[in-house]
């Protein structure tokens, strides 16, 4: 039977014409890049595309933590938000094709990949190599996929949702440095991961109050923006310990990282963020009122994403020397995967209600 409504659900997926149109797309933009990477050296195009890979996959990959986190706990507030979570989460396979022009070319982002003094011969030979970066990669992406399916689809058990974030928490902690945090491959930080996975729960929930289905009013509304206002506060306070640790610390390594980050433009972007990101929507959602609001949590939602976009900005593309390209390439990246992502959820969210329908 499961099979069965597989192939249904897959057939129509593949009649659903925006679904394939933005599958095309995508699939023309990466193979475009892939050519490029393989061939060419377009650093830029490639660095500006993990940073935009950074940025839109925290959504599916936020959403389906969600999703396993409220079928351990149950609340309405899932049940309101299920709408959003579901088909969100139902696009976390396809971050296996964004990921692509990524591994097709890392030679030309990663520092590590292609200078041999980069890092110390044993971390090379035992960790940050080709191999080990695509094995790692895919088991996280692979792993997530097959989570996310699961519970969009409400078949996952209690056991497999406290398996899965197990699963989640440790993949998540070797593929952050992996895939972010090896681009200054000297830079160590213990909580990095960490406040990736947060970042990660917070946006799913921005982007889930940004479109607020009918069931998120009231009560629901307010028990999101509560949860929006935890995570909040996580990214926050991990950011700032980490800057206040490595300033006690006062290592080489450490001081490079953030001076880097440290110029009048970066600091700029960092309060902002602060700011716009952080700060202002953390003093509308402690009001009640705008808690339990509709205009409110989209209001602040807005107003998180931007600062999320923000922050990714201000931890990745520093570590890069076409900082401009980088940016721009960044910016294309955003603006065609939320094109795909707008086309590819709008079938998903058909597909996953229309069982629940019948």
């Amino acid at each position: 039977m499961s099979t069965i409504a597989g192939k249904a659900a897959a057939a129509r997926l593949v009649d659903h014409r925006p679904f394939m149109a933005g599958v095309i797309v995508l699939l023309i933009v990466e193979a475009t890049l892939i050519f490029l990477g393989w061939w060419m050296r377009t650093d830029s195009l490639l660095r500006g595309w993990l940073v935009a890979f950074a940025m839109v996959s925290c959504v599916p990959i936020g959403s389906m933590t969600w999703l396993l986190i409220h079928r351990l706990t149950g609340g309405e507030w899932g049940l309101a938000a299920a709408p959003v979570l579901r088909p969100a989460a139902a696009m976390t396979p396809m971050l296996i094709l964004l990921f692509m022009p990524v591994l097709f070319g890392f030679r030309h982002i990663y520092p590590w990949a292609d200078e041999s003094a980069a890092i110390s011969p044993d971390v090379a030979r035992w960790y940050l190599n080709g191999l080990s970066f695509l094995i790692r990669g895919a088991i996280a992406l692979v792993g997530w996929s097959v989570l996310a399916v699961t519970f969009a689809a409400g078949l996952g058990s209690r056991l497999l949702a406290g398996l899965g974030l197990a699963f989640f928490g440790l993949s998540i902690s070797l593929v952050a440095v992996d895939w972010y945090l090896s681009l200054e491959p000297h830079y160590v930080e213990t909580a990095f991961a960490a406040m990736i996975a947060v970042q990660q729960l917070l946006a799913a929930l921005a982007v889930t109050a940004l479109i607020a289905p009918p069931a998120i009013n009231g009560k629901t509304a307010g028990d999101i923006g509560g949860l929006m206002i935890a995570t909040l506060l996580g990214v926050v306070y991990l950011e700032f310990m980490t800057f206040v640790i490595a300033w006690y610390g006062d290592l080489p390594d450490k001081a490079e990282w953030f001076l880097k980050r440290s110029g009048a433009g970066w600091v700029s972007v960092l309060i902002t963020a602060l700011v716009i990101g952080a700060l202002l929507p953390f003093a509308m959602l402690i009001v009640k009122a705008v808690r339990c609001s509709r205009l409110g949590l989209r209001v602040a939602s807005a107003l998180i994403l931007f600062g999320t976009t923000l922050h990714f900005a201000w931890l990745l593309v520093p570590a890069f020397d076409d900082q401009p390209a980088v940016v721009a390439a960044s910016c294309a990246g955003v603006a065609i995967l939320l094109f795909v992502s707008l086309l590819t959820g709008a079938a998903l969210a058909q597909l996953l209600e229309g069982p629940r329908a019948e």
